[in-house]
């Protein structure tokens, strides 16, 4: 049975959902990008982390709005918008924030936090924190 701790998920055109490979480390990220980009920007990736510490980098999806729901935990998640506004949203277990499609982001965890991911990823970028 795929586990989406270790393998997303690619939900594409005509309503299809196919499992990834396992999640590798931040490559992984471009040979998404290379499989799934015959689905252009209405691909979605849905992917189930846990987190320990805060995040190390910053990302963002030029492609789309990703929607982040919170499962289990806290988690703090910091925006720099496009606009050059910046935001902190502070989610708990059944909230979700929204990352505009061009916003930078990061997050601080509390402890631990589990967090589902609903990301227009064609086009990720990744930047140090």
């Amino acid at each position: 049975m795929p586990d989406l701790f270790k393998q997303p998920l690619h939900l594409g055109l005509g309503a299809t959902a196919v499992v990834q490979p396992e999640f590798t480390g931040m490559d992984w990220y471009a040979d998404y990008s290379a499989r799934c980009e015959v689905d252009g920007v209405e691909g979605r990736l849905v992917s189930l982390y846990t987190f320990t510490e805060d995040w190390t980098s910053w990302e963002c999806h030029p492609s789309g709005h990703e929607v982040v729901v919170c499962t289990a935990g806290r988690m703090t998640l910091h925006q720099e918008l496009a606009d050059g506004t910046t935001a902190s949203i502070n989610i708990g277990p059944g909230e979700y924030a929204i990352n505009p499609p061009g916003a930078w982001h990061t997050a601080d965890v509390e402890g631990e936090a589990t967090a589902l991911f609903i990301t227009a990823g064609l086009g990720t970028m990744h930047r140090p924190r």
